[in-house]
């Protein structure tokens, strides 16, 4: 997964850089979040799908106006039979479903005829998903086929620089490992803090048990790990940001993964900070949102 994370992150660096230079040495103002959108979808993809990463890009697309569509209908789906009445948007979303069904066979039965002629396809998820499908039946005597950060870096834009050049160094932070990762300890209490303040997921509520503290900004909380920050003696964990239990989103390592390499290689090749024509308005669309975007002004670094 490495490669593909660093390979997204280095074309949207590519992309900010020119940005930068067209700005003549002034600082350039950028709204950050539909960068961070196409960053996410676009890393998805290629994990995913791999060489059908354009068609993964559409779903991802898809499914983003999906979500949407049904925040404007969560108020009604109580009234027996309103999802089958032929709306504009009850028409919509069943287009949606059927254009990403479609995409998706498609791409199954491509996968399907290259396994069955010999040709390894298992360089993404659907491809080991399939093979481990097919060995599955093969095994059994049968035969056929078959057939969820970007709010965190959008926020937790200055602390870690100078970690991260100590760790990768200016340039050579397009070429990331895992060792170096682990040690941007840093930037991970910063990401930590950031999702204990802005949670994916703010319909998860907490009920205090004691005279609490809210608000401030100290990453620094989770020095000794997340169990030590969240806990205070016999409490209950108070920090899940991906949900708890057997709910927690399965997506959790691949998102702070994600979101660690972006960081590590945006912090290594500029410096930014708010824009004066940012607002603050974090908005609830099933995940949490900035609303306004996130202004933020790009200088590269020396």
């Amino acid at each position: 997964m490495l490669p593909a994370f660093a390979s997204c992150c280095a074309d949207l660096v590519s992309t900010w850089e020119r940005l930068v230079v067209a700005a003549d040495g002034e600082p350039c103002e950028v709204d950050i979040w539909p960068d961070m959108q196409r960053l996410t979808g676009d890393v998805i993809s290629r994990v995913a799908f791999g060489s059908s990463y354009l068609e993964g890009r559409r779903i991802f697309e898809l499914q983003e106006e999906q979500v949407h569509l049904a925040m404007l209908v969560a108020g009604k789906i109580h009234i027996p039979g309103y999802m089958m009445l032929p709306t504009r948007v009850n028409r919509r979303m069943k287009r949606i479903a059927a254009e990403i069904e479609g995409i998706l066979r498609r791409m199954i039965a491509t996968r399907e005829s290259s396994l069955r002629a010999g040709k390894a396809t298992s360089d993404d998820l659907l491809g080991l998903l399939l093979e481990s499908n097919m060995e599955q039946l093969r095994g059994e005597g049968g035969g056929g086929g078959g057939g969820t950060s970007s709010g965190g870096m959008s926020t937790d834009d200055i602390i870690g620089e100078e970690e991260v050049l100590r760790v990768f160094g200016g340039a050579s932070c397009r070429v990331l490992d895992y060792d170096g990762l682990s040690r941007l300890k840093i930037v991970t209490m910063v990401l930590y803090e950031v999702l204990r303040l802005y949670t994916p997921l703010p319909a998860l509520h907490r009920r205090t048990y004691k005279p609490m503290e809210l608000g401030g900004v100290r990453p620094e909380r989770f020095a000794e790990g997340v169990a030590r920050a969240s806990s205070a003696g016999d409490a209950p964990p108070s920090f899940f940001p991906f949900g708890w239990g057997p709910r927690t989103c399965v997506g959790q390592t691949f998102a702070l993964l994600e979101a660690k390499i972006g960081l590590a290689m945006i912090l290594g090749s500029f410096t930014f900070e708010l824009s004066p024509s940012y607002s603050h308005a974090p908005f609830p669309v099933v995940l949490l949102k900035p609303e306004h975007g996130a202004q933020v002004k790009l200088r590269k670094l020396p």
